[in-house]
């Protein structure tokens, strides 16, 4: 089996976006694929985070995974920081990576904004971090969004350079394992934006934890346009609120937006809209349920993280320590 990585933030409680653009489509590889997750709270510190939140965050994120399906014993699933193999890595690969890659990091632009001096170097070095994260499991596969293919050109790039300063074929090439076209799900405000935890409004996502009155009041209040819904798919074109609304649909009844179209084309976007309030609830309720439960017994819970990270740590720690015997460091 392949070797597949990824990490998610713990930004809070994962969003609609978040489940149906990432999580779940990570529960299948458990069968097909040697599987590593993670909740990367070292990133998640690149900006200031307050203690209490990022820790209870941290747990929540845990569980919902847990909740939406990745199953510790069919998979490796441990929390960044308790597994130092990461942060070891991650500074050879600061003095790898060379600044003028980093220069062109379009992620740190956007989030720096324009005050980037007052941005932290943690923020600037990100991309070198989660380079580390996956070299250090040699993975050979990443599931990417496309704002996160820029930061695996690099984690090839700093591969190939330290290969060749050290006359070494240590780590391998990374290929990203691109998620289907049902998984872009967009924000229910502004159709041309994904749906994020960073915005202001609570009415443009739907969150995991949301109860059954607010999924269904934030998709009555969705944007959408005047016209009826189409028959086929290319009559949404131009239309981002409309194709979002029939993706989601799509997306949590496992079926094609063609198909949504040819039962649901001609009708106006209020009786639509109530079909896709009760196939969101029937879809979310027993994730909701399964992560109130794991919740509610945290001690359970650190307990498969602990063994999550003593299983990273038997793939990472020799892979790393070889780099380090590599570049030179003195062994212990």
């Amino acid at each position: 089996m392949q070797r597949v990585f990824s990490g998610i933030q713990p930004s809070g409680v994962p969003t609609l976006g978040n489940y149906l653009g990432a999580i779940r489509n990570w529960v299948p590889m458990q069968d097909t694929h040697e599987s590593i997750f993670c909740v990367v709270d070292l990133h998640a510190i690149t900006v200031w985070q307050d203690p209490k939140e990022l820790a209870t965050q941290t747990r929540e994120m845990a569980a919902a995974l847990i909740a939406c399906g990745l199953d510790p014993r069919r998979c490796v699933l441990f929390v960044q920081s308790h597994v130092h193999a990461h942060a070891r890595l991650a500074w050879i690969f600061n003095c790898v990576a060379r600044l003028g890659w980093l220069n062109r990091m379009t992620q740190f632009k956007d989030k720096a904004g324009k005050d980037r001096e007052a941005a932290s170097a943690g923020l600037y070095v990100y991309p070198n971090l989660m380079a580390a994260d996956i070299h250090a499991y040699h993975a050979t596969l990443v599931p990417v969004g496309d704002d996160q293919k820029q930061h695996l050109e690099l984690a090839n790039d700093v591969a190939q350079k330290f290969n060749h300063d050290y006359g070494v074929e240590f780590f391998p090439t990374i290929q990203p394992l691109i998620q289907g076209v049902a998984a872009r799900v967009m924000s229910l405000r502004d159709g041309t934006k994904k749906m994020s935890k960073s915005d202001p409004s609570d009415q443009s996502r739907i969150n995991l934890t949301d109860d059954h009155d607010s999924i269904a009041l934030k998709i009555r209040r969705a944007r959408t346009d005047p016209e009826p819904l189409p028959g086929h798919v290319s009559g949404l074109e131009g239309r981002a609120e409309a194709r979002n609304l029939v993706g989601i649909l799509a997306a949590v009844t496992g079926s094609l937006p063609e198909n949504v179209l040819r039962e649901h084309g001609g009708k106006g976007f209020s009786e639509f809209k109530e079909v896709l309030a009760e196939a969101l609830i029937a879809h979310l309720a027993p994730i909701q349920a399964e992560m109130a439960r794991l919740l509610g017994d945290p001690a359970a819970l650190d307990a498969a993280l602990r063994l999550g990270a003593e299983q990273a740590e038997a793939i990472a720690n020799p892979i790393v320590a070889e780099a380090e015997r590599i570049v030179g460091f003195l062994p212990r």
